[in-house]
């Protein structure tokens, strides 16, 4: 498969000069692996898979060891790479024990589930960590392997020489998303079910625990029909025959093996504004797509609207959880029914985007009069996001 590079690289290389355990995170197929091997391919590196049985015993077996003895006896690599690192629930206290002897060896854990399901003592690696979140490619990863693409061009004239060939990319991007395989590989529709069925729900339902998998993939099905929407808990749970509780648990199991995302909406004067609703997305279009087994590459789609709104907001999402979440994004609307589909707060600074497909319809004026903020309206001639 051809290898896409990823802006991730700079960002892990830089944590890998830190004194801290290093944590890769993100979905199942994202290309943690990848990027690791890519980035060490220099170093003496010793890679322990703990899906692999025999990886399991001997990382386990170096636990009973000493710090020095341990790393001896795994053959004193200079860094030592733990994948799956959630399938093993000591695996925090481990690698907690050899970060406070001062072992010599740097140690990387990959996971594809968040930090609180990454290991049931995931307190032990408090103030010892710092974490990379890796995301499906964006946008502009997928653009840079294109023969056309330099970095020499602005966005500006990457969207005005180039827009046919943007365009393009942008609907089959939509549809079929930004996993990285997916973008390479020539039958998508293959991977991206093979994908939904064989690897999302994995720690989903080893992790979690969940007692019935139809009802989560019920919720999913039923997620990806509303995605952009406004959800509610309890018209979720009457419509699978649950308890409110056991859909808020899925959700966050959802959230925490990186397949969904939610929005909280902005509010300052929760009188007048929509204060506790959220909206729930798709970290990947493809697989909310897949979902709905609903691959039609065209403009003229029923639900390009709420499909366009769920790329670009994922856009958003991506990119600035890479960065380490130094925005809070939003959605508002107003009790009058005035909406801005994506509000983003970093710091005392403000924006806000309208998110349409098409670029006929203008900005709401209720925030902009309320906030004195103006609304950039985003359509599809303006794919490079200004995220």
């Amino acid at each position: 498969m051809k290898y896409i590079p990823r802006t991730a690289e700079k960002i892990f290389s830089k944590m890998l000069l830190s004194s801290k355990v290093v944590m890769v995170l993100g979905a199942r197929q994202v290309g943690k692996t990848t990027l690791v091997q890519r980035t060490l391919k220099d170093k003496k590196t010793l890679f322990l898979n703990l899906d692999i049985e025999t990886d399991k015993q001997r990382f386990l077996a170096a636990a009973t060891l000493s710090p020095t003895e341990a790393m001896l006896s795994l053959k004193n690599p200079e860094i030592l790479i733990i994948d799956e690192a959630q399938r093993l629930s000591e695996t925090g206290r481990i690698i907690k024990g050899w970060y406070d002897a001062k072992v010599s060896t740097k140690m990387v854990l990959l996971g594809s589930s968040s930090l609180n399901l990454l290991d049931q003592s995931a307190e032990s690696l408090t103030g010892r960590n710092v974490k990379l979140f890796l995301t499906p490619l964006s946008f502009r990863e997928i653009l840079s392997v294109q023969p056309w693409y330099s970095k020499a061009f602005t966005t500006d004239q990457l969207q005005k020489q180039f827009s046919d060939q943007i365009k393009t990319i942008l609907l089959q991007t939509m549809v079929f998303g930004s996993y990285p395989e997916t973008v390479t590989t020539v039958n998508k529709q293959r991977y991206l079910k093979n994908l939904v069925a064989d690897y999302l729900l994995k720690d989903v339902l080893q992790i979690g625990l969940v007692k019935s998998p139809d009802t989560i993939k019920e919720l999913l099905l039923l997620l990806a029909y509303q995605a952009g929407s406004v959800v509610s808990i309890n018209e979720l749970a009457n419509n699978l025959n649950v308890s409110r509780k056991t859909v808020e648990r899925h959700l966050d199991l959802l959230e925490q093996t990186f397949v969904i995302f939610k929005l909280s909406s902005f509010s300052t004067n929760p009188r007048k504004e929509i204060a506790k609703s959220s909206k729930i997305f798709f970290w990947d279009t493809g697989i909310r797509n897949a979902l709905l087994n609903e691959f039609n590459v065209s403009s003229l789609r029923s639900d390009i609207g709420k499909l366009w709104e769920n790329w670009v907001v994922a856009e958003f999402a991506k990119q600035n959880l890479q960065e380490g979440s130094p925005k809070n994004l939003y959605f508002w609307r107003s009790r009058a029914g005035s909406e801005i589909d994506l509000v983003t707060k970093e710091g005392e600074e403000i924006r806000a985007y309208e998110i349409k497909w098409s670029g006929k319809k203008t900005a709401t004026r209720a925030f902009s009069e309320h906030y004195k903020i103006k609304v950039k309206v985003i359509n599809n001639s303006q794919p490079l996001l200004p995220c």
